[in-house]
């Protein structure tokens, strides 16, 4: 190995090691599509907004916040009936039923959306912030949950990959923000609530893509800088 690989290496530490054939063996990491109860989940998710908009169309507010909880409720039971984990099965719950008494409280059926859009600007900022700090969420949190460490943030290369993915997700809140707070002032609840899902789960899956080739770019660099046992 050269000197400037040697000094990687040595930055890298013992932690960029991969477990040697003794026994040990890293957990698998649950893909990230899973942690959501995978693609059904996604489409679960929008369910209790499609009935919230009908609803609320033909009966009125109040009716359709109680449709929407209701329909978000019977949906975890009967997600949690077939066996999958409480914490995927009523994961829309608590959002829908805060949705619900900001649209209450405002007296709109744009109220609804109002957590989502704000939600929406917080993360998109404090995932930019993490890249100008140089600890790029992405890069962070996955090595978290792979039980990597932080040795990735010594390879320029893995750092950079994980920016470029990190800026993918900021650029999908970005945009779910500017395009849903237009529409918000604009009082097109219908339109909100199309723009909720289909700037959900289209966009989010091209970052996936961006975020899985910063996760296999940064694998492969890591690998090649482990010294052969």
């Amino acid at each position: 190995m050269t000197s400037g690989g040697g000094r990687i290496q040595g930055d890298l530490g013992d932690e960029a090691r991969e477990p040697r054939n003794t026994g040990e063996q890293r957990k698998p990491a649950p893909a990230l599509l899973d942690q959501v109860g995978g693609p059904s989940g996604l489409v679960y998710g929008g369910l209790p907004v499609i009935v919230f908009v009908v609803a609320n169309s033909i009966v009125g507010l109040t009716p359709a916040i109680i449709a929407a909880i209701g329909f978000a409720l019977v949906l975890g039971v009967w997600r949690l009936s077939r066996k999958e984990p409480a914490a995927q099965a009523f994961s829309g719950v608590f959002g829908v039923a805060v949705a619900g008494f900001v649209a209450n409280q405002t007296g709109s059926a744009k109220g609804f959306f109002l957590i989502g859009i704000w939600t929406s600007l917080v993360i998109g900022v404090v995932l930019l912030l993490s890249v100008l700090v140089r600890w790029p969420l992405v890069g962070l949190v996955l090595n978290a949950v792979t039980g990597k460490g932080n040795t990735w943030r010594a390879d320029k290369p893995s750092l950079r990959a994980y920016d470029i993915a990190t800026l993918a997700l900021t650029s999908v809140f970005a945009a779910r923000f500017v395009v849903q707070q237009w529409l918000y002032d604009e009082n097109s609840t219908g339109w909100l609530a199309f723009a909720k899902i289909a700037m959900g789960y289209p966009l989010f899956g091209l970052a996936f893509l961006v975020i899985l080739w910063a996760a296999r770019r940064s694998n492969k660099r890591l690998k090649a800088l482990t010294p052969a046992p």
